[in-house]
């Protein structure tokens, strides 16, 4: 028999409802009621979770990180690590994110659709998973591996080289034969491919459809990198559901987005920390440079997308190490806040928003009746303070599927 879990106390529930002071009863995986204390009935033999002081929250979700076991963003040495070696660090990767209060992640090309077998094996602990395998790029394009020969290149890294509707539409398929739940491709250039510009269009609208339309027939989706003005109009009239990084959209592209109720995940956070700790951990000159080149132009259209109503949800781009270390994905909710979010709408952004980023709104990012009972007890305000989130220490309980995955017992929280 399953006991049933009462958890009592201030309730964010993602909605962007007013913070309350509730009850969230979880039967087994789900939630079973949520609602005002007069509202909800404990049943006999309830183990309840009184929450003194603190914060009950929907479990946080990051839409975009790598889970490659990355430690350098020099790829050109990364590129010759063992992939054994990898493995062991993003599973070491999937427990701090769960420790940080992630219990959802797309992870938009790497070693996930593995790992969330792992985990749901109970072999390791970690978030949910979303898993695209690896990315789909043109040969040239921002997925590929500019100064190593073409025939290594395309046996490194985490990316299926394809050009041409039909072999776009080949790799596509290998994604999910493999176990793919989405697909990544590149609609543009980037910041960490060497030889060519964010600004660049990659990929003819001919090849992201066929991506797009083998997604579709499997009940998926496409999520593009996307940068260039150029690169972000043709993913979206091809038909992708998210835009990551979205750096040059105009006006024209919001318009767009908000047509084809497209989501914006603007990847705040890994621009920052190369600006600012790049060159101290290897990050190559151009990358550095042209990371600068385009921080305040990402700015100002961010600004411009959200203003016009765009949906916005939260991804880091992390990969971890040192550099951009899973666990510390919070970041992301700081950037937003500062680039004129509402701490509640930075919630949003990592809770209902994203659940609808990884096709899993019906099932996460809220606490609503029936949702899976992912949730989190923080020590202290986000909306005061969307701060605390950032740090492991102040996510005193971590609930994923209805278990508890992390307690610290010198919180002041009292199960009974």
């Amino acid at each position: 028999m399953v006991m049933k879990i009462a958890f009592v106390g201030r309730i964010i529930d993602g909605t962007g409802k007013a913070p309350f002071d509730g009850t969230i009863l979880i039967d087994g995986e789900k939630i079973e009621k949520v609602g005002l204390a007069e509202e909800v009935t404990i049943p006999p033999k309830t183990k309840i979770v009184k929450v003194n002081s603190g914060t009950i929250l929907p479990g946080l979700i990051d839409c975009h990180v790598h889970l490659m076991g990355e430690r350098t963003l020099d790829f050109m040495k990364s590129a010759f690590e063992p992939l054994e070696l990898k493995s062991v660090r993003a599973a070491m990767d999937c427990s701090k994110l769960l420790n940080a209060g992630y219990t959802s992640v797309r992870d938009v090309g790497g070693l996930g659709i593995y790992l969330k077998r792992a985990i749901e094996e109970g072999e390791i602990k970690g978030p949910r998973i979303m898993s695209a395998f690896k990315i789909l790029s043109q040969t040239g394009g921002h997925g590929d591996i500019h100064s190593l020969p073409l025939d290594i290149a395309k046996r490194t890294g985490f990316s299926r080289l394809c050009d041409g509707a039909d072999d776009c539409r080949k790799a596509a398929r290998e994604q999910f034969r493999e176990g793919a739940d989405f697909i990544k491709i590149c609609t543009t250039g980037g910041v960490l491919s060497e030889r060519d510009l964010p600004t660049s269009a990659q990929f003819t609208l001919d090849e992201i459809r066929a991506i797009v339309e083998e997604a579709q027939r499997v009940g998926s989706f496409v999520a593009a990198h996307a940068e260039g003005t150029e690169g972000i109009k043709n993913a979206i009239k091809a038909g992708v559901k998210t835009i990551e990084h979205g750096d040059f959209i105009d006006d024209e592209g919001i318009d767009m987005m908000l047509k084809n109720d497209n989501i914006l995940i603007p990847t705040f956070s890994i621009g920052e920390r190369i600006i600012s700790e790049g060159e101290k951990y290897k990050v190559p000159e151009w990358g550095i440079r042209k990371m600068r080149q385009l921080w305040e132009v990402q700015s100002k259209n961010f600004k411009k997308a959200k203003e016009a109503g765009v949906k916005i949800a939260a991804g880091t781009d992390f990969g971890g190490g040192p550099l951009t270390p899973l666990g510390e994905n919070s970041q992301e909710l700081e950037i937003l806040v500062r680039e004129g979010l509402t701490s509640m709408e930075a919630i949003i952004a990592a809770t209902k928003t994203a659940s609808e980023a990884l096709n899993m709104k019906d099932k996460i990012g809220t606490l609503e009746t029936g949702k899976f009972a992912d949730l989190i007890i923080v020590d202290g305000d986000p909306l005061s303070d969307i701060s605390i989130l950032r740090k492991a220490e102040n996510i005193k309980v971590v609930v994923k599927g209805g278990k508890i995955e992390k307690h610290l017992k010198s919180s002041k929280i009292a199960f009974s």
